[in-house]
């Protein structure tokens, strides 16, 4: 029989390569506290899968029993207790995992089995991890026992200096409890509830169970682990609402399930997204190896994916590590581009399988495409053959459809295709019917969103335009060769623009005549596109208020009302008349209220009052 190894008592210094490194895991080396239950949790659920792996490859021929991580506390003795049934330490174990802070336990157990596959989704973090326990402790206790025979138990103890005592205990079950003396700053801990809402959060799908005040508060087999062809569309919408408790039925959903040139399984699901991005910080939880990390991915998929929901689990993703460490790392990059390819695919087949289907649901997805189009250039490349244009009658339309459908009517003099759009049906409508009239067809884009796609869409797309319907006349919005007549010579014209410039001048506006056709408007009211552009951008820049808007006053010369000014006799009179006009222009876009509107109605009346 081989010898025991039994410690005797000792103390020493533990082998630290930063000074003062526990002020530094107290203060700094999380931003909070409460993750040290995640790492001591995984700790112990990651000792219980190397004991079963040991058992698996004929390592380790004893009984494994019950594999699971106890959590328990003693409010009055200001104790947290974590307890597992995995494979222990002996004694030189505990001087080389615990003593030498920085050191990483899986290194020896990879090249111990080095020629076993899959070695790396049972190893975890030893060193740091462990170390958080003194983020909450004034004191940490280890009471563990090795799964190799003739093995004495080791109780090490310390009170978060640089100094140790270990020496041999009686304990004579595999495994290893952690017992923390919770400070007095801590205390908060030493609650049920915040406890089990601190597991539930970081443990609720490790692969062992793990078992709080009596339950067990975690699932082991989560679906994104499962086989996709084992799962129907009912337990992917109640794995939904198991993580989105109380929200609306997603769209649809994609299983990621990877293992080369690196590992990464999840379910994403599409929510229903309506006129704004609504970026929300906790759309996407990350895993690593089953253990929460983060609900905050914007360094490791594309930020237009932060628009979907779901669970991403890949053990090539370390527990902790820098933002600027996430954003060079190789495998976060190639995860990222191999996720935006997903998705891109799956939009593709679900708008290849059901063209209807797809369109009745664009509204809800419209702003996610648009976004990823502008900021991925290869989601970009794939989604120009499913990105859908909806115009004014809610039609839809793929780019190349709606190309193929205006450019007989809609390109200019120039050669240059114009897309025509109104941001608000209602407010634009008479700009809309001018362009019906001409036979244009005119599309709906009323979100923040689309003031960046159509920039990005005109960078795009050679000799094309955006122009919203009420940037311009009608007729100068699509030049064409030829131009309407007007009433009016050029003198005529000049001095009606001398009348308006009077009537205008509250809006400082500037005036101009244009022939734009007897069945227009006689005055109409435009934002010049590039000016209302460059104030769109200030307001999404913060500068609200800090740019006016600009408007212009295009006075229809073509129109018998023009001549009909200046047949006034007086000047009063002709203002009079002109006034009115205007503030119909002005009222037919919502911009008549409270003392202009009044005496707009009055001057109505009394002008229907007259023989």
């Amino acid at each position: 029989m081989a010898e025991v190894q039994n410690p005797s008592f000792e103390t020493g210094n533990i082998s630290v390569h930063t000074e003062n490194i526990f002020p530094i895991i107290k203060k700094s080396l999380y931003s909070d506290h409460e993750i040290f239950l995640r790492e001591l949790v995984s700790n112990g659920v990651d000792a219980m899968q190397k004991i079963s792996h040991l058992a698996s490859i004929g390592q380790f021929a004893g009984e494994l029993g019950e594999l699971k991580v106890e959590v328990s506390f003693d409010k009055e003795a200001k104790t947290i207790t974590i307890a597992d049934k995995g494979l222990g330490m002996n004694a030189e174990e505990v001087r080389k995992y615990i003593n030498q802070v920085a050191f990483s336990g899986a290194e020896e157990f990879v090249k111990r089995f080095q020629d076993v596959k899959d070695t790396r989704e049972i190893i975890g973090q030893f060193g740091l991890g462990f170390y958080s326990a003194f983020m909450v402790s004034k004191q940490v206790e280890i009471i563990t026992k090795s799964f190799q025979e003739n093995e004495s138990a080791v109780h090490w103890v310390c009170d978060g200096s640089t100094t140790y005592t270990m020496k041999s205990h009686e304990r004579t079950e595999r495994g290893t409890d952690i017992i923390l003396h919770v400070s007095e700053d801590s205390e908060e801990f030493l609650d049920k509830f915040r406890l089990s809402e601190i597991l539930k959060k970081y443990c609720r799908f490790l692969p062992y169970p793990v078992h709080f005040e009596g339950e067990i508060i975690n699932d082991t087999e989560p679906l994104w682990k499962r086989k996709p062809s084992e799962l129907t569309e009912e337990d992917y919408l109640k794995f939904f609402e198991k993580l989105y408790p109380y929200s609306e039925e997603p769209l649809f959903y994609i299983h990621l399930n990877v293992d080369y040139p690196f590992n990464l399984t999840g379910i994403l699901y599409f929510p229903k997204l309506r006129t704004e991005m609504e970026l929300k910080k906790d759309r996407i939880h990350l895993y690593s190896r089953q253990v929460f990390i983060t609900d905050n991915v914007e360094n490791i998929v594309p930020e237009y994916l932060g628009l979907l929901q779901g669970v991403i689990d890949s053990p090539d993703i370390p527990l902790n590590v820098s933002r600027s460490y996430l954003q060079a790392d190789s495998n976060v990059k190639k995860i990222s581009t191999y996720i935006s390819k997903k998705v891109a695919d799956k939009l593709h087949e679900l708008f290849k399988e059901d063209r209807e289907k797809f369109a009745s649901k664009w509204k809800d997805i419209e702003v996610f495409v648009k976004y990823g189009m502008i900021s991925d250039e290869k989601f970009y490349e794939k989604a120009v053959d499913f990105c859908l244009l909806r115009n004014v009658e809610d039609a839809t339309f793929t780019l190349d459809e709606y190309k193929t459908k205006i450019e007989a009517v809609q390109t200019d003099k120039n050669g240059s295709l114009v897309y025509l759009y109104a941001a608000d049906k209602d407010h634009q409508d008479s700009f809309i019917r001018s362009a019906n009239k001409k036979g244009y067809d005119v599309l709906h884009m009323g979100s923040l969103l689309d003031s960046h796609f159509i920039g990005h869409m005109e960078r795009k797309l050679e000799k094309t335009s955006w122009k919203r319907v009420d940037a311009e006349a009608i007729d100068k919005l699509i030049e064409k060769e030829q131009t309407e007549a007007g009433l009016l010579n050029a003198e005529q014209e000049k001095e009606i623009v001398g009348v308006y410039n009077k009537v205008a001048e509250d809006l400082g506006a500037t005036v101009r005549a244009e022939a734009l056709g007897a069945d227009e408007m006689p005055v109409v009211l435009v934002r010049p596109e590039f000016m209302r552009r460059m104030r769109e951008q200030a307001m999404l820049g913060g500068m609200q208020g800090g740019m006016k808007e600009f408007v212009s006053v295009v006075v229809n010369s073509s129109h018998p009302l023009a001549e009909k000014v200046l047949e006034k006799k007086t000047g009063e009179s002709r203002e009079r008349l002109a006034k009115q006009l205007l503030d119909l222009a002005r009222l037919s876009q919502g911009m008549l209220s409270g003392k202009d509107l009044t005496e707009f109605i009055e001057r109505s009346v009394a002008l229907a009052s007259k023989k």
